[in-house]
């Protein structure tokens, strides 16, 4: 684990006065973890297979484990979901840590940059700090639960959602439990969906986060999206940068199956709601539901 213990040399989390923040931690821990994928980027890299299709890398695995030891001197007490390792940790802790190491890594295994490195802390069933850092723009996106910032060559800005670029986010990947109702894939190709809007697709949840910074109107997924590790820490970071967040019906997203749709602003909320509507409704007309 060179990778990890060299950016710990660099970044020490603590020193002799210092109160740690909860903030602090999930920083530095996407951080450490940036430097690690940053560090394996465009070798060759072991897989390891999941269900569906899906696989890990040595890149994953190594990233977490960096992440998971800055939690572990920081926050000794506290629970942690990983991607990779599952929960660990004092299994009676109210405290979970939500750790995806790296979010995009078919992205990765082809030798393309679009990834990021999430990590949120929820409290109960609050998320209460997060940062999603991309590893090779060194850009850190985070949340102290109250404002939303982006930090980038130490310094720390403000994030603002806008919606002026009309430019959407669409994650195509399954699973689809709304599926056949509601169907990502054919929302962006719908007439009126392109007579006010752009669809984009990184496959990414750093995405997410760009909607918080302004660079996306919106951002739509299917899915449960209840303790997700790859879409924790990209929510609260809308929330607190002032964006509207609901699920694809507009119910609260820590509902079953609730999908997600984040937007810079309410209308455009509300429009792409009501895409979403008149697609379900069409395909319950059409089934004869």
């Amino acid at each position: 684990m060179e990778a990890s213990r060299d950016v710990r040399q660099e970044w020490p989390l603590t020193y002799p006065g210092h109160v740690v923040k909860d903030e602090e931690v999930a920083i530095g821990a996407v951080q450490v973890g940036a430097a690690v994928v940053r560090t394996m980027f465009g070798g060759w890299q072991v897989r390891f297979e999941k269900p569906g299709g899906d696989f890990a890398t040595a890149a994953d695995v190594r990233a977490e484990q960096a992440i998971l030891d800055v939690l572990r001197s920081n926050r000794p007490d506290d629970a942690v979901t990983g991607e990779e390792t599952g929960r660990t940790g004092a299994s009676t802790s109210d405290r979970m840590w939500l750790v995806d190491p790296l979010c995009g890594t078919l992205n990765y295994a082809v030798g393309n940059m679009l990834v990021a490195v999430n990590a949120a802390l929820r409290i109960g069933s609050a998320t209460t700090v997060a940062a999603s850092a991309d590893p090779f723009a060194d850009e850190v996106f985070w949340t102290d639960g109250r404002s939303a910032y982006l930090r980038s060559d130490g310094t720390d800005q403000q994030l603002c959602p806008s919606a002026e670029s009309r430019l959407v986010e669409v994650n195509l990947d399954p699973p689809f439990p709304n599926a056949p109702g509601f169907s990502a894939a054919q929302l962006h190709a719908e007439t009126e969906f392109v007579e006010h809007f752009r669809a984009r697709v990184v496959s990414t949840t750093l995405a997410v986060a760009w909607v918080a910074a302004g660079r996306r109107a919106a951002y739509i997924t299917d899915g449960d999206l209840r303790e997700n590790v790859h879409f924790a820490s990209g929510i609260a970071l809308c929330r607190a940068a002032g964006c509207v967040v609901t699920g694809i019906a507009g119910q609260h997203v820590d509902t079953a199956a609730s999908g997600l749709v984040v937007a810079a602003d309410q209308q455009t909320h509300d429009a792409l709601l009501a895409l979403i509507r008149s697609q379900r409704s069409g395909r319950q007309l059409a089934s004869g539901i």
